[in-house]
């Protein structure tokens, strides 16, 4: 029985940024991504709006075991930054994140997160530098932070200035697929 019957799951294990935070779920980036990958690898789409690390890490194990993922891309840490959290504390909660993926031999893919610039430059490069960190230390992917392009374009985001809005949607689907498909279509 070969693995390619049952199709290999990509988990999305994020916040806000990728829920689609006030739009329907059918309109963000992972179920556009999933559509144009023709679930080939499938995506499920697992962030919940408001969801620190240590949260998303609380949910990992039901997660794990319901979904069976190949690969989890991991987006979270923004939550704990905007609330202030000591770096150290977001990048323990990562780590044990990462741990829980590797020990059900799925493959964890970090993405990068980054802070707006009026958190002040000591606290702000602090947290960006976790990302890269762990990424060294645990010798896993490190995605770029795909909202670099989307503030970019006043249009594409939401009145609070944080979250990206429905219009964003696809460009942000695309930048992914180009991101993460040599990390998981390999066939």
């Amino acid at each position: 029985m070969s693995r390619i019957a049952a199709a290999d799951t990509l988990l999305v294990l994020g916040d806000s940024l990728s829920a689609g935070y006030r739009m329907s779920a059918t309109a963000a980036w992972p179920s556009l991504l999933d559509k144009s990958w023709q679930q080939q690898p499938k995506v499920v789409n697992a962030s919940i709006s408001g969801d620190t690390a240590g949260q998303g890490l609380a949910r990992l194990p039901g997660l794990l075991k319901q979904h069976q993922p190949r690969w989890v891309l991991i987006e979270l840490g923004g939550n704990d930054g905007l609330r202030g959290f000591p770096p150290q504390s977001i990048a323990r909660d990562l780590s044990k994140v990462i741990d829980q993926v590797k020990a059900a031999h799925a493959q964890p893919l970090l993405m990068q997160i980054r802070l707006p610039a009026n958190y002040g430059r000591r606290y702000t490069e602090a947290f960006s530098a976790i990302y890269p960190q762990l990424s060294r230390q645990y010798n896993i992917p490190l995605v770029p932070f795909f909202m670099e392009q989307v503030y970019l374009k006043p249009e594409w985001m939401q009145q609070d200035g944080i979250h990206p809005n429905p219009d964003a949607q696809p460009f942000i689907a695309k930048l992914m697929a180009n991101e993460l498909a040599p990390l998981v279509k390999q066939n």
